[in-house]
């Protein structure tokens, strides 16, 4: 009971808000809300200032988070071990993936090697993957972000250039490759920001001062094939995010376009766990290349 409270407690703190610690523990805003209070009463201490929407660690808060923080890791490195103590024969690995096509290349090998391990994939973005195993939330993460972040061992799992993704219908569907120019009469449908494909897409229309006639954001690649496929506009997209559809069709650039490298993140300290190691050791020399 008294980790229970705790993590609510360093959730709340951390994030400022019970919906969003509510939201990363998956629970409800009202047992997040019960786990403090009954903290708070059951040791007659204040843990937070409540005022303008946002909860502010008191400074009886702030003494005890180094501490708890503490804790938190030691039950996460002890809860480590003990999925990795199996020799191979069992034990879970979680990852998590900013696109299926590198990961699930990457668990079929693995599977075919390990198959007594279980194996669960979390979806994020790059940004979220990342801060999900800086957490301990993963075991390995995949992002096209390249982190230089001394906690973080990284290897690259295969690289793509920028292609077109247009209706089969569409007027430039017949062509082999398309100028970038042809964009400036297109309306283009781009991921959120924070995303490496629109990055690297943007840089590309910038230098060549290139402007699409308009833009329309949409938050994932599912929806963003979707909506090419409904005629709402055309999507650069890394060339293994592509897909197969019957009505689709994806074109490379005539101009050379920047490549989208995906990467695999783990810990440095937990490298040589185990699954980690085993789960790097499917990558080797030779690239992913999905099919």
């Amino acid at each position: 009971m008294l980790v229970n409270q705790l993590k609510a407690f360093f959730a709340v703190a951390r994030l400022g808000s019970i919906t969003l610690a509510a939201k990363q523990l998956g629970l409800s805003q009202p047992t997040v809300t019960t786990q403090i209070r009954a903290l708070e009463e059951q040791y007659g201490v204040e843990l937070f200032h409540r005022g303008g929407g946002r909860l502010t660690p008191s400074d009886a808060g702030r003494r005890l988070l180094p501490q708890v923080d503490a804790l938190l890791q030691q039950e996460l490195d002890v809860e480590f071990a003990l999925r990795n103590s199996a020799e191979l024969q069992g034990g879970t690995l979680r990852l998590g993936a900013t696109a299926p096509y590198y990961t699930l290349t990457l668990v079929q090998r693995f599977r075919s090697r390990h198959p007594r391990v279980e194996l669960s994939i979390a979806a994020g973005n790059s940004r979220q993957m990342v801060d999900a195993l800086l957490a301990y939330q993963v075991d390995l993460a995949t992002s096209s972000h390249r982190e230089e972040d001394p906690r973080l061992h990284r290897v690259e799992l295969g690289s793509d250039p920028l292609v077109l993704l247009l209706p089969r219908g569409h007027a430039l569907a017949r062509r082999q490759a398309v100028p970038l120019g042809t964009l400036a009469q297109e309306t283009l449908l781009v991921r959120e920001r924070g995303s490496m494909t629109r990055t690297l897409s943007e840089q590309a229309l910038d230098a060549a001062g290139v402007r699409p006639r308009s833009q329309m954001e949409i938050a994932s690649r599912e929806a963003l094939r979707e909506a090419v496929v409904r005629g709402l506009g055309v999507s650069v997209f890394a060339a293994h995010e592509t897909g197969r559809h019957p009505d689709l069709v994806a074109l490379p650039f005539e101009q050379d376009m920047p490549l989208v490298r995906e990467y695999l993140y783990c810990l440095q300290e937990r490298k040589a766990a185990r699954l980690i190691e085993a789960m790097l050791g499917c990558v080797g020399e030779e690239r992913l290349n999905p099919p």
